[in-house]
């Protein structure tokens, strides 16, 4: 009898991923895991296993590396200035696509949406990311479909959000897609997320 979890999800991480890009859905993600009955299983992982320093100095130790992470159904891929040399790095971004070949549903948050286009996965797709990155979206692929105002595009296969705290309603959103609608209302509540402006 198999104990592996029905679903998992793996969040990559890397030097300087934006800390909430990482996190927020990680929160989400993690407290879906602990208090669903469909018992989800939330990793991380880096390249290479090593631990990461993110772009305002945190520092995360990863499950796994990104060959002993094994079959995941749903990769969340965080942006933050880390985002534009792996959108530069040919092997990189073959391993991307070689993830796309496994993975039923790729994510991103903020500018991981850059790495996904420079991967050529976003072609002919609506998509989103920081909205102070969307130009970098249209010159990575101009055939990409920006959605300037969405805080979450589900295409399918690939879901992108937008800049950073959206990352948290995507998740939401994957919860709700995965188990149920009430599931992700529980989540909701249990992470007290009720955004309203400041001011």
């Amino acid at each position: 009898m198999s104990t592996q979890s029905p679903v998992r999800v793996g969040i990559f991480v890397f030097d300087d991923a934006e800390e909430l890009d990482v996190v927020g859905p990680y929160e989400v993600l993690a407290w879906w895991a602990q208090h669903s009955e469909l018992k989800p299983e939330v990793v991380t992982f880096s390249r290479d296993g090593n631990g990461v320093r993110c772009a305002k100095g945190l520092r995360l130790v990863p499950d796994h590396s990104a060959e002993d992470v094994g079959p995941l159904h749903v990769v969340v891929y965080p942006g933050g200035k880390g985002t534009r040399p792996l959108a530069k790095d040919s092997e990189h971004l073959a391993w991307v696509r070689r993830l796309r070949s496994t993975t039923a549903l790729l994510t991103s948050v903020c500018t991981g949406a850059l790495v996904y286009a420079a991967a050529g996965l976003l072609s002919g797709r609506p998509a989103t990311t920081h909205w102070s990155a969307l130009d970098e979206l249209a010159q990575l692929d101009p055939t990409v479909l920006i959605d300037a105002e969405a805080r979450f595009v589900d295409d399918g296969d690939v879901v992108t959000s937008a800049g950073v705290s959206a990352g948290i309603d995507m998740a939401l959103h994957l919860v709700a897609r995965l188990d149920s609608v009430d599931e992700a209302r529980a989540v909701r509540r249990g992470i007290q997320y009720d955004p309203a402006p400041p001011v």
